[in-house]
């Protein structure tokens, strides 16, 4: 797995709180736990998982225990308000850390809740000046001594791409990555919650400015039938349309009546 020591690896794992689809309760972050999963394969290296948000919400709170679970002792927490600039806390202590900057910086690509934008990998990684890997899958070999890791990265249409990059780098972890280890309620007990109070946070300006509202399902599009070859084409051209079932409708009030229910058939509205 790796050609030094993993003792001498340090990562870290960024955290977050997710939101069921359905239910919208809070729960592991589907990429971050995998992103936690990845991390714990270098067992026994210095590992570390951070978290940047509301402490005082009993919710959240839970959402951590889950993540302590999976074998993690300890998290860090930054008390952070929906208001203030995670991406300058967390550089701010990733910076300043005691024990010395990670040698690997992993998050999931985007989260659940929030702006869900994806960019703060893109951000840290900037803050940080280190290389930034996004969507990776697993990590193959870290090479202490070059100072060089080797990475997996997911493509669309299940392909991979092996990735040589330099150390310290941030990297996302996506889907593609291996499914989280279930949560053990006695490592989730005997984990440990530390809050960090040496971090002043700032407010986020630019969202201040911001006007939400919540977002609206995208209309359906009619599945049209495209002919691939010049033969099909023009017998599309030519041929005598056959109607089948339909109607002809000569009032204005009941034809439009019967295209909104063709349209909300069509899931169009």
């Amino acid at each position: 797995m790796t050609a030094n020591s993993s003792k001498d690896i340090a990562i870290t794992t960024l955290l977050s709180v997710g939101q069921h689809p359905l239910s919208a309760r809070p729960r592991r972050a589907e990429e971050d736990a995998r992103a936690l999963e990845v991390m714990l394969q270098f067992a026994p290296a210095s590992m570390k998982a951070l978290h940047a948000g509301d402490t005082a919400d009993a919710q959240n709170l839970t959402v951590l225990k889950d993540y302590l679970g999976m074998g993690i002792p300890s998290i860090d927490v930054i008390p952070t308000s929906a208001d203030s600039d995670a991406a300058e806390a967390l550089a701010s202590y990733l910076a300043n850390a005691g024990d010395g900057q990670p040698h690997i910086l992993l998050t999931g690509t985007r989260s659940e809740v929030g702006e869900s934008s994806g960019f703060l990998p893109y951000l840290l990684a900037e803050k940080l000046a280190i290389p930034f890997v996004p969507n990776i899958c697993d990590i193959l070999s870290i090479d202490m001594a070059a100072g060089v890791a080797e990475v997996m990265q997911s493509l669309p249409r299940g392909q991979r791409r092996k990735i040589k990059t330099q150390l310290p780098f941030v990297a996302s972890v996506g889907m593609a990555a291996a499914i989280p280890r279930q949560s053990s309620f006695g490592a989730a007990r005997r984990g440990v919650i530390n809050t960090v109070s040496s971090i002043d946070t700032v407010a986020d300006e630019a969202q201040t400015a911001w006007k939400t509202e919540p977002a609206r399902k995208r209309p359906k599009r009619l599945k049209v039938v495209k002919a691939k070859t010049a033969a099909e084409r023009f017998k599309a051209a030519t041929a005598k349309v056959q109607s089948s079932g339909g109607e002809k409708i000569y009032e204005v009030d009941k034809a439009a009546e019967a295209i909104l229910k063709l349209l909300k058939e069509e899931k169009v509205l």
